[in-house]
């Protein structure tokens, strides 16, 4: 059983319960190669890499006269090895369910992990 005070213990301890699977993309110019111009595109930086989520808040649908949206809050636990730059926008798997959520601030780092906050809007 680990003790605390032992960070690679700890790290070890937090990083089975990973059950997720998380893919990073930042916002970066692409050059396209037919035409020339340069845009901004959602580019990987990380794929597959192991994570966990957690809901953060109860999804909360609000009615507009266009689509119902819901927004749901969750929190990513991550190695703190990774560098994941406000507003990536983030790909989580996890017991069988997708959530595609922008980043909302800064991570929050810790010795054995570290901590991001998501937010899924989308229509239901």
């Amino acid at each position: 059983m680990p003790s605390f005070g032992n960070i690679p213990a700890e790290r070890a301890a937090i990083e089975s319960t990973y059950e997720g699977l998380c893919a990073v993309f930042e916002m970066q110019n692409v050059k396209d190669s037919v035409t020339g111009k340069t845009r901004q595109q959602p580019v990987p930086v990380l794929i597959d890499e192991p994570c966990a989520l957690s809901q953060s808040s109860l999804p909360a649908a609000t009615q507009t006269v266009t689509a119902d949206q819901i927004n749901y809050d969750a929190k990513l636990f991550i190695s703190p090895d990774v560098v994941v730059k406000p507003g990536s926008r983030i790909t989580v798997l996890q017991n069988g369910m997708e959530f595609k959520g922008e980043q909302a601030g800064k991570p929050f780092r810790y010795a054995t992990h570290q901590e991001i906050k998501l937010r899924e809007v989308k229509n239901a």
